[in-house]
């Protein structure tokens, strides 16, 4: 049976070359239809590339995606810790309350929040920081929560048999025995605070960022330019999910294990 063939089949283990010709294949299918849509609104690959050129020499998009960098840098590191130390409370009965109540919060939109972070942060950066990490940290929070309480009871039990203590157990089996799926949220949640960076960003443009210029280009009905944007944007998320899942290989090398390899 060749390669291509049993892509077609349901379970199929297929080599490297293949899903690179997959890909490909994919690849080229939506740029004929791109060029071939009937809608002459959107721009073609080849405006979107020259206004890519302009953004970058003569508006100074670099600069700007360094502050969205920074931003999203800095809210991340908040979301990690914040959560992270809620998420490891749960094994404590009395915290448990209280980090499902921060779960809650996740249904709650930023654009109502954006007055009472005002007054807290004095807008600017903090005020974008601040609401960035409110989003991400709710759902980071009730992933990772989860994930400690689904934790098997019989990983306790042996921790106590071999004659650890209650902080070692918890150092063992929580903190450590957990990375890798803190990892995988983190990289789910980074996604979403990447998704989120436009509105974020739009509620205080003083310091700039891609949200701020894609809002401004919008703003004008500038396609080519939007939509360039856009690309860098996508590019730059792709970059982050790769570095992150990278991460953990490095850090969590035994996670291949567990993985079926399809």
């Amino acid at each position: 049976m060749s390669p291509l063939r049993a892509a077609f089949l349901p379970n199929r283990v297929i080599d490297k070359t293949t899903t690179g010709l997959i890909v490909v294949g994919w690849v080229c299918a939506a740029l004929v239809l791109w060029l071939a849509s009937p809608f002459k609104t959107l721009p073609t690959p080849g405006e979107i590339w020259r206004a890519l050129g302009e953004l970058w020499w003569q508006q100074g998009m670099g600069p700007e995606i360094f502050s969205t960098m920074r931003l999203i840098a800095h809210a991340t590191l908040l979301t990690v810790v914040i959560s992270l130390t809620l998420s490891y409370a749960t094994v404590l009965p009395f915290f448990r309350p209280f980090v499902e109540a921060v779960c809650k919060l996740r249904f709650l939109g930023l654009t109502g929040l954006v007055f009472p972070f005002m007054l807290l942060t004095g807008g600017g950066y903090a005020l974008k920081v601040a609401l960035l990490t409110f989003g991400m940290a709710t759902f980071f929070t009730t992933s990772m929560a989860q994930v400690v309480l689904e934790i098997p009871r019989g990983e306790f039990d042996y921790m106590r048999v071999l004659g650890a203590s209650e902080l070692r157990i918890v150092w063992e089996v929580v903190i450590r025995g957990t990375l890798d799926r803190a990892l995988d949220v983190l990289r789910q949640n980074v996604a979403m605070g990447w998704a989120m960076i436009t509105m974020v960003e739009g509620i205080s443009r003083a310091e700039g960022g891609i949200g701020a210029m894609i809002l401004n280009e919008n703003k004008h009905f500038l396609l080519a330019e939007v939509y360039a944007i856009l690309f860098v944007i996508l590019l730059l998320g792709l970059g982050i999910d790769y570095a992150i899942g990278a991460l953990t290989n490095v850090l969590c090398p035994y996670v291949a294990l567990r993985r079926v390899k399809r």
